[in-house]
């Protein structure tokens, strides 16, 4: 059964995530999704917030760019978070947007070796190993969580280009994919993870979460239109979806039978109403998904 989400994109002022996560757990969503996108809210406050604020919703960060953030603090924000609300919390990491990294004094020569460092040590230090490492970016000496998560967790990682798919499959439980990806896309996506799997000799199940730009309501068609422009991908066909409960249904259908496992839909920057928004996934598209 494909998982449903919707994202509360960090457009919205912080103090409008109470009412959206209020909203999401009394509508019945599946997944609420963050973003820890510079310069604007933070991916661990935010979604400490929102797991409070909740009791059933599961809250994802997609994604904590690792340029930013040394593997032992990941870690051991990560494992606070598995502790306190066990099973809801849904954490994936990646590259982060390279011009950002820049203007932080953050990026590095090689994000792709950078990410699979992180990786590796983030999910041992989940398992509650103790991890000695020197890499060229991730150094630890003898470290582990006083706290470790209790049971099992999943570690996600955000890919797009061949390499850091590859590496998804290898290093990491599961995949988030942008708003920028196609159902063929997915497909494609899907057969890179698939070989960075085999690589790897990793038989568990991998998830992949797409998200799926979204706009309905009055003005739908010319929002989504726009904001594919200002993105420059208005060339690329199949790519988001304008329309009532049954149009934005047939697309996550389309992207499930390419491979996601979870769509969250992704509302415009411009989204006048973002509980509504949530309440439209939640009870009228959620229904028609299968």
């Amino acid at each position: 059964m494909t998982e449903l989400g919707a994202v509360f994109r960090p457009q919205l002022a912080p103090e409008r995530l109470h009412a959206v996560c209020r909203v999401a757990d009394e509508a019945g969503l599946e997944e609420l999704w963050l973003w820890e996108d510079c310069f604007r809210e933070g991916g661990i406050s935010t979604a400490a917030a929102a797991l409070a604020w909740t009791g059933r919703v599961r809250v994802g960060v997609g994604l904590l760019p690792v340029p930013l953030r040394n593997v032992a603090i990941t870690a051991m924000e990560a494992a606070t978070l598995h502790r306190m609300f066990p099973g809801r919390a849904i954490l994936a990491v990646g590259h982060g947007v390279q011009d950002w990294m820049g203007q932080v004094g953050a990026r590095v020569e090689s994000p792709v070796r950078l990410l699979r460092e992180h990786l590796l040590a983030l999910r041992a230090l989940l398992r509650g190993e103790r991890v000695t490492t020197q890499g060229r970016y991730v150094r630890l000496d003898d470290v582990a969580l006083d706290w470790p998560p209790d049971a099992a967790v999943e570690v996600l990682a955000g890919a797009t280009g061949p390499r850091s798919l590859r590496l998804a499959g290898e290093a990491a439980d599961g995949t988030v994919l942008t708003a920028s990806t196609p159902p063929d896309g997915v497909r494609r996506a899907r057969g890179l993870i698939e070989e960075g799997r085999a690589e790897a000799g990793r038989t568990e199940p991998h998830k992949v979460v797409v998200y799926l730009l979204t706009a309905t309501g009055p003005g739908a068609a010319e929002r989504l239109r726009a904001e594919l422009v200002a993105e420059g991908v208005d060339a690329v066909p199949d790519l988001g979806v304008a329309g009532d409960a049954g149009a934005v249904a047939k697309a996550v259908r389309r992207l499930a039978e390419a491979g996601a496992d979870t769509v969250v839909l992704q509302p415009t920057g411009d989204e006048p109403d973002p509980e509504g928004f949530v309440r439209f996934a939640a009870e009228e598209v959620r229904p028609l998904v299968a």
